[in-house]
């Protein structure tokens, strides 16, 4: 008496393309992501090092942030000027904030300035932010971690 199978004994093979889908969505959220927390820095300014830098605790509300070479350049997204020169461009973003129903002193200007710019650099840059009207100023380092 022969033996009828009434099955196929094929291996069963899984269909992988909803994995797949999935795996470039994810690779896509986090180029994506690295992206925009890279925005705000520049390969040019090596941040001073300090004991007593502490990462923020929160993301600031309406940054701005400047970086400040150590010739005095100051780079505000993709523009680049000088100290001089900046008045423009920080009047371009609080006119930014004025539509969003917010002054200039609700924003927060993070300045990220290279570890050899003098300190009258910085307080030159300070002060032309405050003619504007900004108020709320955060400065950056790196973490001394000895």
């Amino acid at each position: 008496m022969a033996i009828v199978r009434k099955f196929d004994t094929k291996l069963a093979e899984g269909d992988m393309t909803s994995m797949i889908d999935m795996v470039f969505q994810l690779i896509i959220f986090f180029m994506v992501l690295i992206n925009f927390s890279q925005e705000d820095q520049n390969e040019k300014i090596k941040l001073p090092s300090s004991e007593l830098a502490k990462p923020a605790e929160a993301p600031l509300e309406n940054p701005i942030v400047l970086n400040l070479d150590f010739s005095g350049s100051v780079y505000l997204g993709s523009e680049t000027t000088s100290v001089e020169g900046l008045r423009p461009l920080l009047q371009v973003e609080a006119d930014a904030l004025k539509a969003k129903g917010l002054a200039a002193k609700d924003a927060n200007i993070i300045i990220r300035a290279h570890q050899n710019t003098p300190g009258g650099k910085v307080q030159d840059l300070i002060k032309k932010c405050q003619e504007v009207g900004y108020e709320k100023f955060a400065l950056r380092a790196l973490e001394d971690r000895r």
